[in-house]
Order: C-alpha cells, then sequence, then structure tokens
C-alpha cells in the first residue's frame, strides 16, 4: 500500500507540487504562529480555548474561568467569575473531544497553534483531491494554491485557536465523499462538520440547496437542509441552555439586535421569525453599507482571480452562511482577517471548481498567467497587513504615530515574563492582563485583570493568589490605540489601592512587569521600582 502510495505521488506532478504547497504552507504557518504564541502575542481567547481543553483532560468536561470571563453572567449581571462555568452554554464545540487525546500528550497552547495550522494545511490537500476529481491537473493546482495563498485562509491561521479551523476541512472532506459517493463518509463528515459548533447547521443548509438546485441528489438536499436547520434550532433552543443562556444573552441580542427589538434573549426560531417579518432590514444589511461588502467580497474573490463572482454555485452553497455574517451588526463579521471568513471559504472554492468543470477550455496561458498573479497580490496582501499582529516585528503596527517593536527587544522583554512567571506555581490561581493568559492557562483558576476574586468548585468567594500584569506592552501600543492608553491609566490606581489596602504585596517588578502575591508584604526593591516605573507612566 505504502509502495503504491509512493509510486502515485511520484508519477503524478500536480500531486507532488500540491504536497510542496502543503508542506510549506505548514511549515511557514507554524513558524510564524509558535513566534507569534511565544514571543507573546497571543491573546485571550487562546487562553480560554487551552484551559478548556486543560480542565477536559482532567476530567471537567469544557469548563474554564476564562470562559466564565466571557459569559453574560459576568459581563451584563457583574457575577463573580467560576471555575465550573460549562462554555458549552456559549458554543456547543462537542469536536474538540476529537483533539482532546493529542492535548493529553502536548498539554501546551502550542499544541493548539500546531493543530490550527496542520487542519487548514490538510484541508488544502483534500481540496486539491475535490478538484482533481473535476478538472485537469493544471486547474486542480491552481485550485489549491489559491487555497494556500488566501488572505482569508492565512489571516484566521494566525489568529488565536478557534473552532473555525475545522470547518474547511470537513467541509471539503464531506463534498469528496459525496463526489466519490462514499455514503459512510460522507455522512459521517456531516456529523462532525455539525459537531464544530451550533451554527455550522447553516453550511449544511447551503450545500442542500446546492443539491436541490441542480437536482442531482434533490432528496438528499431537502434532508441536508432540513438536518441542517433543525439541529441549529434544536441545540440552541434545547441542550445549549442546559448550561447556560448566553449564546441567546450575548449573541443573538447583541449582533442581530434590529431583527428582535426589545428582546434580552431571544431564541433562534424568535430570530428567524424577526428576520421574516422585517425584510427591510434585511435588504439592508445585504447591500449596506455598500464600500464593506464590496472589499469583504474582492478579497474572498481574489485568490481565486474573482472567478466566484460568476460561479452560480459559488453564491448558493456559500450564501447561507454568507447572509449570516451580512445581518450581523458586528464590523468584525466582515473582516476578512477573522475566523468568519472561514465559513464562506469552503462554498466559494467548490462552486469554482464547478465553474471551471464546465469552462476548462477558457483555462489558457494568458488566464493562467493572470491566476497566478492573483494568487501573488493575495500573498502581499496577507503578509503586508500583518494579521493578528503575527509579522509585528517587520511591519509597523502604526505609521503615525510609530509604533514599531524590534525582534530584539520584545524577546528581552519576554525574558522578564518568563522571570516572573516562575514565581507562580502552578496550582495557584492568578490574575493577569490579556497578553500573559494564554501562558498560564493550564490551571484551574485564571481571569483577567483587573478581576481579582474567583468562585471555586466549593462554591467559595477567594481572591485569587497572584495578580500579574504587563504594562510595558501597554505603554509600547498606547500612543496610538485609545484601549490600551485607558487600561494604563485604570491600573496605575488599581495596583496603589491593592497596596495600600495590604491586600496584595509586591513580589517583583521587572521591564514594566508587575507581579504581585496575596496577603504578603511587599519586597523593598520591588516598591522601588514599582514607584520609578509609576512615576513614569503617570506623566501618560
Amino acid at each position: 500500500m505504502l509502495l503504491n502510495r509512493f509510486y502515485l505521488i511520484k508519477n503524478t506532478p500536480s500531486l507532488r507540487i500540491t504536497l510542496t504547497f502543503a508542506a510549506i504552507f505548514f511549515v511557514l504557518m507554524s513558524v510564524f504562529s509558535l513566534h507569534r504564541f511565544y514571543s507573546f502575542y497571543a491573546s485571550y481567547d487562546q487562553g480560554l480555548f487551552d484551559q478548556l481543553f486543560w480542565n477536559t483532560v482532567h476530567g471537567h468536561f469544557f469548563q474554564g474561568s476564562l470562559s466564565s470571563g466571557q459569559s453574560s453572567a459576568f459581563i451584563k449581571d457583574g457575577q463573580i467569575e467560576t471555575v465550573f462555568y460549562c462554555h458549552l452554554g456559549q458554543h456547543f464545540v462537542i469536536d474538540y473531544l476529537l483533539w482532546m487525546p493529542l492535548y493529553a500528550l502536548f498539554p501546551t497552547g502550542a499544541t493548539l497553534v500546531v493543530l490550527q495550522v496542520a487542519l487548514i494545511a490538510a484541508a488544502g490537500l483534500v481540496l486539491y483531491a475535490l478538484a482533481h476529481h473535476y478538472l485537469q491537473n493544471s486547474i486542480a493546482v491552481l485550485i489549491a494554491a489559491s487555497f494556500y495563498g488566501a488572505y482569508a485562509v492565512i489571516a484566521p491561521t494566525f489568529a488565536n485557536f478557534y473552532e473555525h479551523c475545522q470547518i474547511p476541512l470537513f467541509v471539503f472532506s464531506l463534498l469528496l465523499a459525496l463526489e466519490k459517493r462514499k455514503w459512510w463518509l460522507f455522512w459521517l463528515f456531516v456529523i462532525l462538520l455539525l459537531g464544530i459548533r451550533e451554527d455550522t447547521g447553516i453550511i449544511l443548509f447551503g450545500i442542500g440547496l446546492y443539491l436541490i438546485f441542480i437536482r442531482r441528489y434533490p432528496r438528499l438536499g431537502v434532508a441536508l437542509c432540513l438536518l441542517g436547520f433543525g439541529y441549529t434550532i434544536l441545540v440552541t433552543n434545547s441542550i445549549m441552555p442546559l448550561f447556560s443562556n448566553d449564546n441567546s444573552r450575548l449573541y443573538l441580542s447583541e449582533y442581530f439586535s434590529k431583527f428582535v427589538p426589545g428582546n434580552n434573549s431571544p431564541s433562534t426560531l424568535q430570530l428567524f421569525w424577526g428576520m421574516l417579518t422585517h425584510p427591510q432590514e434585511v435588504l439592508k444589511s445585504v447591500f449596506l453599507p455598500v464600500d464593506r461588502r464590496v472589499k469583504y467580497f474582492l478579497g474572498q474573490w481574489l485568490p481565486l482571480a474573482f472567478i466566484p463572482a460568476l460561479s452560480t454555485s459559488a453564491w448558493i452553497v456559500s450564501g447561507p452562511p454568507l447572509l449570516v455574517l451580512l445581518m450581523q451588526e458586528r464590523k468584525m463579521a466582515l473582516g476578512i482577517s477573522v475566523r468568519y471568513a472561514l465559513t464562506v471559504v469552503p462554498g466559494l472554492f467548490y462552486g469554482t471548481i464547478l465553474w471551471w468543470s464546465q469552462h476548462q477550455e477558457r483555462f489558457n496561458p494568458k488566464f493562467r498567467r493572470w491566476w497566478i498573479r492573483c494568487i501573488a497580490l493575495s500573498l502581499v496582501f496577507a503578509i503586508a497587513s500583518s494579521p493578528n499582529r503575527a509579522f509585528y516585528f517587520l511591519i509597523p503596527d502604526s505609521i503615525h504615530p510609530w509604533i514599531y517593536t524590534p525582534l530584539t527587544r520584545q524577546w528581552e522583554h519576554v525574558g522578564y515574563i518568563r522571570d516572573l512567571m516562575n514565581f507562580i506555581p502552578a496550582d495557584k490561581s492568578v490574575s493577569a492582563t490579556t497578553d500573559l493568559l494564554p501562558h498560564l492557562a493550564t490551571r484551574r483558576g485564571i481571569i483577567r485583570l483587573p478581576a481579582l476574586q474567583l468562585q471555586l468548585d466549593s462554591k467559595e468567594i477567594v481572591d485569587v493568589d497572584y495578580a500579574f500584569a504587563d504594562l510595558w506592552i501597554l505603554q509600547q501600543y498606547q500612543p496610538a490605540y485609545k484601549g490600551e492608553r485607558q487600561q494604563l491609566r485604570d491600573f496605575l490606581p488599581f495596583i496603589d489601592q491593592l497596596l495600600a489596602q495590604g491586600r496584595y504585596g509586591l513580589v517583583d517588578v521587572q521591564d514594566g512587569v508587575v507581579l504581585l502575591e496575596k496577603k504578603v508584604a511587599s519586597q523593598p526593591q520591588a516598591m522601588a521600582r514599582w514607584l520609578r516605573l509609576r512615576q513614569e507612566l503617570s506623566k501618560i
């Protein structure tokens, strides 16, 4: 079997080229993603999912105090964060169980970083196989190259770990199984697609619409539409509320409030009814603002040489998840550099494959050169934008005012952070600023500053054992970012108050990083360093 596969690779140049693309993508993305992680540029959600995995492999299924910090009980009701909060009330991410054995072997946030890159790289290989089923080798190779060069693929892969990284692989595998008529595999990937999160039924709905439209498998199409819609309704209305009402209070009520005015906790059924009874709002959402929508579409179409704009199939398959993004009130929903872009990607690529299957005669050397230029331009945009600050050491975060962190200076700062982290025992609770959370998440109790109280499994509410703040990073970014500037101003009196009350004492202060421990006397040298740092920062 292995010899047969080696012979196939050796005698199929297009496959060798695609494997080379996948290897280059995996290596480069892993290197820069891990560098982003280890140089403390990952943020809150990376720590959230790291803790979720850590808790699950230790018997506390899908629980996390960082997830609790994103709950409506904390955000809207002002309740204390808990260590036993279950994330499934926010998002129904049961497919994470697939990757728990891997995490159990390598229990660190870096595992999730590499896993995300690996899933995306594997998706490109399955996409090639899907394209090869329909198209000549040269077009199939360019389809795969388009995927690895797409802004909407590269940027989310550089982001914190999210459940969305599974979507391309599972959707392409589902479609390939459909084309090969491997029905047991098809239904397996249907189940896996639904298990990614509660709203991936919308993607399945789009595939079902396509099958109905082309009249190839109309009964299967109807079944997929009913299954996708029914799963979303069932999970969001009957299963997730068993854990919490966060999905309706945090997401549906805020992202789609114009369709359910006055309803602070709508169900998905109420939301769908609101859309049906507010058609004018739906139309506005689809077309306005025009500039942002045009920019989004151009970004998605560019690596595919704008073919998805011509493909009816691409519009049908990607239409339902795209409509969900268009109707949200958050600007980031249509951000091509964020994870939500991955919900649209499979439909656009599948639709492009189907379009080329009927127009292969149009693939000539002139168009090939045009297509390669489009892929190259997409790569340039992806790198130049430094998505999720992956290239912070190459590209300034701001020109005016000038904000740039040299590689040597950032790693010097990392050394100071690591020195102070060594003072925090693995079994102690901690509250930390955002950039520090991913590296402290493998513990039962961790929250984000300025919160300090945490409810334990015993239901007792306690102060965390340590408070850990990186003020240096806030200082670097505050000239151009109001949020960082305000945080910096807030933290100074906050730390002063903790010290004055004797609630916490200073362990040490190094390079703008402050470590405090509960109910200890401040070290004299640390206090002297804090006073100097405070004097410097108070001038801002």
